[in-house]
């Protein structure tokens, strides 16, 4: 079966770049132009990836990724010039799953989208609500009332289910299974591609993407950055699960 890719751009120089990216990693690509016709695009060709710019004319990127996310569990890629923290948590939280800012590598693109394409495509949420307090056992990783199950995709702050997207999740996972121990930036980054030391290096995209999933966490978690319960931040290298009290 072809790989299937929409490019929503309405800048036709960087279309075609990012159009021949992608056919050269061996997808069919349909493209548009903007959002109203990206999101009828989406809806015909049944993507596995969709690229969308955030500053489209029209329908913006924000609302066409939100009415993709009604229908389509396509990952989304935004490709944007904007690079503050508030655009990318907007994004995120509008349904992308991971943001390049421009210019961009054509090679970087292309490792995103690989990477993507390793992870369990549609896969859902955890439950909202957990019917009663889980029992303890070995598939659970407990840390000061914070507990995370990796088979069922389960968080469970002091009893209450918390509802995490892939990327919170695999960034919980990483800094619990690490039991204290600091987790830098690329490695963190590479958890949310489901894979180990996939680029070697870290680009300013990788890091702001880390940086805005984090913040996500925290804010779900009800985690202050400035006294964590949980997670805290070692300036320069990473993050490490704070000791339990």
């Amino acid at each position: 079966m072809s790989k299937v890719a929409v490019v929503i751009e309405d800048d036709p120089d960087i279309r075609n770049l990012v159009e021949t990216v992608l056919e050269q990693a061996g997808f069919e690509t349909h493209c548009a132009a903007d959002g109203g016709t990206g999101v009828a695009a989406v809806r015909e060709w049944d993507p596995i990836v969709t690229t969308l710019d955030i500053s489209l004319p029209g329908m913006d990127g924000l609302q066409v990724a939100k009415h993709i996310r009604e229908f389509s569990s396509t990952y989304i890629v935004m490709l944007t010039a904007r690079d503050e923290e508030i655009d990318i948590l907007l994004g995120l939280e509008a349904g992308a799953d991971d943001y390049l800012s421009k210019p961009f590598r054509p090679r970087e693109l292309r490792a995103r989208v690989e990477a993507m394409l390793r992870r369990p495509r549609g896969e859902p949420a955890p439950q909202m609500a957990a019917p009663e307090e889980p029992a303890l056992s070995d598939e659970w990783l407990v840390q000061d009332g914070l507990r995370l199950n990796p088979e069922s995709r389960l968080v469970h702050r002091d009893g209450e289910s918390i509802d995490l997207t892939r990327s919170e999740f695999e960034l919980l996972r990483c800094l619990m299974e690490a039991q204290g121990r600091v987790v830098g930036k690329l490695t963190l980054a590479d958890a949310m591609r489901y894979e180990e030391s996939g680029y070697g290096y870290m680009s300013a995209s990788d890091a702001r993407n880390v940086e805005v999933h984090m913040a996500n966490l925290r804010r779900k978690l009800g985690d202050g950055a400035g006294k964590p319960r949980w997670i805290e931040t070692v300036r320069g290298v990473g993050y490490r699960m704070s000791p339990s009290r």
